[in-house]
């Protein structure tokens, strides 16, 4: 059986990450006027197929939720797990939302 997925918001590196042996796959965040920016995305091959992604996309999205922070989903992974879970859509910047075509 596989270890649980731990993800950590390290808030001093700004980014949730998750921790397998000496890698580290993240999810980077920045906050600004009421909004979570989240830029970019890494995840080792060491994580593949793990579902680490999706955790990391989980944790930073219920963060902004919990706060009362819109999403701006700069980075290509957040963006497209945004788009297939329509439970995170009204999070999502309105500037951003026809870009990810989904409807506000």
């Amino acid at each position: 059986m596989s270890e649980p997925i731990v993800v950590v918001n390290n808030e001093a590196e700004r980014r949730f990450e998750v921790r397998l042996g000496d890698e580290v796959a993240f999810t980077e965040y920045r906050l600004r006027d009421g909004a979570m920016i989240l830029p970019h995305t890494v995840v080792p091959e060491a994580f593949a197929g793990k579902g680490v992604g999706a955790q990391l996309a989980k944790a930073a999205l219920g963060y902004a939720r919990e706060q009362g922070l819109e999403v701006v989903p700069l980075c290509s992974f957040i963006a497209g797990y945004i788009t297939k879970h329509p439970e995170w859509h009204d999070l999502v910047q309105d500037a951003y939302r026809a870009r990810l075509g989904i409807e506000g």
